[in-house]
Parts: C-alpha cells; sequence; structure tokens
C-alpha cells in the first residue's frame, strides 16, 4: 500500500513538473515570437540610418526609435518591454535589474563557452510581492558594424564621439569587439 502511495505521488510530481515545463515553453516560444521581429526591425532601423546619414545616425535610432518601438509593443502586448545592460548608455532606462544582470552573466557564460549568439536567452517564472511574473531575456550580440558606435573609444569616429557626448553624457557602452554581449531584450509578463 506504501508504495502504492509513494508512486502515485510521484507520477503526481512528474506529471506537475511536466505541466509547469510546457507552460514555461508555451511562454518563452510565445515571447520569442514577439521579441524576435522587434529585434529585426531595430537592426533594419539602424541599417537605414548608417546608410542614410553615418554611424553617428545610429545613435538617435537607439535613443529615440528603440525606446519608442519597446514602447509600442509594451502597450500592444501588456508587457514591459526594454533593451538592458550592464554598461548601459542611459542611466534612466537601460540599467538592468537583479534578474536581468544574472540573466546577462549567464548568457555571457554561454556565449565564452560558445555557444552561437543567435540562441542566448534565458526565461523563467519568478514570484514576487506582485505575484508571478515571466520574465525573459534575448541577447544582444555585437555584430562588425556595431562597434562604430560601441567600440574601443580610439576607434569611434569624432562624429561619433560628438554624437555619443551630446546624446549621452553619462554613456558607459564602449569598448566592446564583435562577437561580445552588448546586453539584452527584457520582457516581463505578469501572470
Amino acid at each position: 500500500m506504501q508504495k502504492r502511495i509513494i508512486i502515485a505521488s510521484l507520477l503526481a510530481i512528474s506529471a506537475f513538473s511536466a505541466h509547469a515545463d510546457n507552460k514555461l515553453d508555451a511562454l518563452k516560444d510565445e515571447t520569442r515570437s514577439a521579441a524576435m521581429p522587434f529585434m529585426k526591425a531595430l537592426m533594419e532601423e539602424n541599417k537605414k540610418a548608417v546608410q542614410e546619414g553615418g554611424p553617428e545616425s545610429a545613435v538617435k535610432v537607439c535613443k529615440d526609435i528603440a525606446p519608442k518601438m519597446a514602447s509600442e509593443l509594451s502597450r500592444q502586448k501588456g508587457w514591459k518591454v526594454t533593451r538592458v545592460s550592464s554598461k548601459v548608455r542611459n542611466p534612466m532606462s537601460g540599467t538592468a535589474d537583479e534578474w536581468e544582470l544574472k540573466a546577462l552573466k549567464k548568457m555571457e557564460a554561454r556565449l565564452a563557452k560558445g555557444e552561437k549568439p543567435e540562441t542566448l536567452e534565458v526565461a523563467e517564472i519568478v514570484k514576487g510581492s506582485n505575484g508571478k511574473t515571466f520574465r525573459y531575456m534575448k541577447g544582444i550580440v555585437l555584430q562588425p558594424g556595431c562597434v562604430s558606435c560601441h567600440g574601443k573609444s580610439e576607434e569611434l569616429s569624432d562624429a561619433v564621439k560628438a554624437s555619443l557626448a551630446a546624446e549621452y553624457p553619462h554613456d558607459q557602452a564602449t569598448g566592446y569587439s564583435p562577437g561580445q554581449l552588448r546586453g539584452g531584450l527584457s520582457i516581463q509578463r505578469k501572470l
């Protein structure tokens, strides 16, 4: 009899765990399906700006267009969508919280071990004082063109330096090389 109770308990735990995994996978898939088009559209805006006005034009995309895009997606979905980093351009809007910093460190470690940049994401359901929240972050890895604004200071053009100084007086987001994790697209969904 006791053996049957133990087996039944293990089966119940297993079923609960499978349900939780399925829920997490579903949330991740749904969130990813909104995150990827956002990231692609932002990359296209940056490319367009660089083609039309040089790398210094991309600074305005990140300062003005990207936050508007994130705000629009946030309103459409009822989620909180932001871009964060441990080295921010704008401390008022890009500073990572504790969960985001841990997620960034996890992705940096995975990238250092050779994981492909396109697979870098972290997702989990977090319990807090206001209930459960689904947290998701998609890594943003620097492409070769990104170093025009995020590379080593001595390698930035004078025009980019001037634009960064005007738009981001507290900028910390330089010194990167292609292939490094720049930050992440962070999404929070109240459950």
